[in-house]
Order: structure tokens, then C-alpha cells, then sequence
């Protein structure tokens, strides 16, 4: 065995010969990450605030953070409703929009709901939150959902989810295929 190694060696180093080491680089310390004011945030969000009072109320504003949400168009039967509340319908698709501004929630909500309905889904589920860290605004990305869900003539019918699903914090919705 030890002929062997004895050749391994012997090749490597007529392999290795005439290699020279690399030199080595001066030493480039990495810089250092500029940390972002939370105070720019901060003036955003009141910024935010102030465009949203100005804004028109719209239909169903007076909802609170622990209240369901439940819909149905004329002609939608209630058992229809009850079973989407139960959970008995299969969701097909699903958004968060946790943590976004109301403006980004809206854009991204109408974008999936567009998805949606063209690639005919029929039951959705969109998580938006109960609203507890809104403050006096109240649960701002619920009532947005509320009150675009009401205004889409593809939601036949909607329904906050069961505590499994999120309770409070989503809604289950039903399009016209």
C-alpha cells in the first residue's frame, strides 16, 4: 500500500509543478449597512392616515376588528351562504395582504380577483387581517375588502372564515363561474 501512495505523491507533485501560491489581496472590510429611520416610516404612515379620512366613506365602514363579515346578492340562496361559512366550499386561491398599506392592498387584491375570475376559480380566500394593531382607524384592510368585495358584480356571495381558516381575519369568497 504504501507503493502506492508513494506514486499518488509523486504525481501530484509533477502535477503541481511550477504552481506558484496566488498573492494575497490587501484586506477589504465589507461596508457597513446604513440603517433606515423608522421615523421616515412613521410620517408615512401618518401621511397614509390623513389621505384616508379625506377619503368618501364607503359602504360598511363601521365594521370592528372582532366583526364577521357576510354578504349575498339578491337571488343567492342563504344555504349557499351558510355553506361557504361552514367551509364546505374548496378554496381554489388564496392572498395575505398582511402587512400592506391600503393602497397596495387594494392593487393587489384587484389584480388576484382579475386572476381569479379568468382562470374561473370559484371559492377564494383572502386573508386581510382583523385590524387589532389599526388603532382608532379600525381594521383598515377588512373594510377595504368589504367594500370592494360589494362593489364586484363576479362575488355572488362572501363570508368572514371559520376559526380554522382565520376567523375574523379572512373571508371566504364566492365568484360567478
Amino acid at each position: 500500500m504504501s507503493k502506492h501512495r508513494d506514486e499518488e505523491d509523486e504525481l501530484f507533485r509533477q502535477a503541481m509543478q511550477g504552481v506558484r501560491p496566488l498573492a494575497t489581496p490587501e484586506r477589504v472590510t465589507p461596508a457597513r449597512r446604513r440603517v433606515v429611520a423608522r421615523a421616515r416610516f412613521a410620517r408615512a404612515e401618518r401621511a397614509a392616515v390623513l389621505v384616508e379620512s379625506l377619503l368618501p366613506p364607503a359602504a360598511g365602514l363601521d365594521i370592528q376588528p372582532g366583526d364577521t363579515l357576510q354578504f349575498r346578492r339578491p337571488g343567492v340562496p342563504e344555504t349557499v351562504l351558510r355553506r361557504l361559512r361552514r367551509g364546505a366550499t374548496r378554496v381554489e386561491a388564496e392572498i395575505d395582504l398582511h402587512g400592506l398599506t391600503l393602497e397596495q392592498g387594494r392593487a393587489q387584491l384587484r389584480e388576484f380577483l382579475g386572476t381569479a375570475i379568468a382562470a374561473q376559480r370559484r371559492c377564494l380566500r383572502i386573508v386581510h387581517g382583523k385590524g387589532l394593531r389599526s388603532g382608532q382607524r379600525g381594521p383598515v384592510l377588512k373594510n377595504a375588502v368589504n367594500s370592494m368585495l360589494r362593489r364586484s358584480d363576479a362575488v355572488l356571495a362572501f363570508s368572514s372564515a371559520g376559526m380554522r381558516d382565520g376567523g375574523s381575519g379572512a373571508t371566504l369568497v364566492l365568484l360567478r363561474v
